[in-house]
């Protein structure tokens, strides 16, 4: 299981999905141009000192990271047709994450395996990218069985 970010804006949210990543045993792959840079002070403070055990990757672009990427690409999206909680993850996916300010570009949306919405109450638009990730990751994991071992049972 990874997590996937696709040009992130925001450094406290990255620094967030970083920290997450670090707590849950699951690799961040940041794809590139980033609206910040990676040693924003902003980032560092979100992400702690959990940033150390981070296991992240940097892509220099898209085309990059595809060429590296295995297993299946499930984007996170407002524009899904899926609900997040009724789709079968796998062990080897890697949840995508689009920008916080435009998402992602339709080539990025046609690209992915499956396209997943978390449902919101009519009238309401979308969640925080990182709490977002929290709640489809913590499915996907508890699907597979991959949540950290020393986790209470």
């Amino acid at each position: 299981m990874r997590l996937a970010l696709y040009q992130p804006d925001i450094p406290q949210n990255a620094g967030a999905l970083l920290r997450l990543g670090a707590c849950l045993g699951v690799a961040v792959d940041i794809i590139e141009p980033c609206g910040f840079l990676l040693s924003d002070r902003r980032l560092k403070r979100a992400g702690m000192d959990y940033l150390a055990a981070a296991s992240l990757t940097r892509h220099p672009s898209w085309e990059s990271f595809r060429a590296q990427s295995r297993g299946r690409l499930v984007l996170l999206t407002t524009r899904a047709p899926l609900a997040y909680h009724r789709f079968g993850f796998r062990p080897d996916d890697t949840l995508l994450l689009g920008r916080e300010t435009a998402g992602v570009p339709e080539a990025v949306h046609e690209a992915a395996a499956a396209r997943l919405a978390i449902p919101l109450r009519p009238g309401l638009r979308s969640l925080n990218v990182a709490l977002a990730a929290a709640m489809v990751l913590g499915e996907a994991l508890r699907q597979t069985a991959q949540f950290p071992e020393g986790a209470p049972p």
